[in-house]
């Protein structure tokens, strides 16, 4: 339940637009590639980290830094203390090289076209009494208005109802990558998961293919963006 279930199936689409599409091949119970590398809770490992850790934030308190110590439920997901290697291992196999790659196509597509513009697909669960889509742009910081609101009118053409900003304003991804004065621009993506998941056995509904081709089609109306607005040559978007 801490997952973002079937997503990166949801989205898989945009392939065919011409986006490429960057899916990580861990679950986030593992490790959070959402977060900072330094949000680590030091008391969860024996022995010396490698990394530097930052000062407690409140997500870390919480349990769900870098390397999660529950679950959304509340639940301990160790019984006991990891060993430091196990956090080096994580950050240096899995960490960095997702955002490795994820850089280079931001970089790449800049090089390319003028602007980046990365679309973070995630799930929401429905008992916060959400709507089907939260758009994240930092409020204004991590994307030009232009691509917000160009979203927005996407997924409102697909008769989803959007909202911005609240509850899920964005999180380590957009801050990272949304430098909108250099031609990068970050929007989240939040989707209800009651549309397309039962929630209890984490299993597909049939509503799931009529959903993941509204997506689709929402992804093709966003990429179609006139990105001469943005400063660029040719429309493009790295998810």
């Amino acid at each position: 339940r801490s997952e973002d279930a079937f997503v990166d199936e949801l989205f898989a689409g945009v392939a065919a637009l011409g986006a490429p599409l960057l899916a990580a091949q861990f679950p986030r119970a593992l490790l959070d590639v959402n977060r900072g590398m330094a949000e680590i809770d030091r008391a969860m490992f024996d022995g010396t980290l490698r990394v530097k850790v930052d000062a407690p934030s409140p997500r870390v308190a919480a349990g769900l830094g870098v390397i999660p110590r529950i679950v959304r439920d509340g639940a301990e997901i160790y019984s006991r203390k990891l060993d430091s290697a196990e956090a080096d291992a994580r950050l240096e196999q899995l960490y960095k090289p997702y955002h490795a790659a994820l850089a280079g196509l931001m970089e790449e597509t800049r090089a390319r076209f003028g602007v980046a513009v990365l679309i973070d697909c995630h799930s929401m669960p429905s008992a916060l009494a959400v709507p089907d889509i939260v758009l994240g742009d930092r409020y204004g910081a991590s994307a030009a208005p232009a691509v917000t609101a160009r979203a927005e009118i996407a997924f409102l053409r697909e008769g989803f109802t959007v909202t911005r900003n609240t509850p899920y304003a964005g999180g380590h991804t957009t801050v990272r990558y949304g430098k909108v004065a250099s031609g990068f621009h970050a929007l989240q993506i939040e989707i209800n998961r009651a549309l397309y998941l039962d929630e209890d056995r984490i299993i597909k509904q049939p509503s799931f293919q009529a959903v993941r081709a509204r997506l689709t089609r929402a992804m093709e109306y966003l990429t179609a963006i006139d990105i001469s607005e943005l400063g660029g040559q040719m429309p493009l978007a790295a998810e």
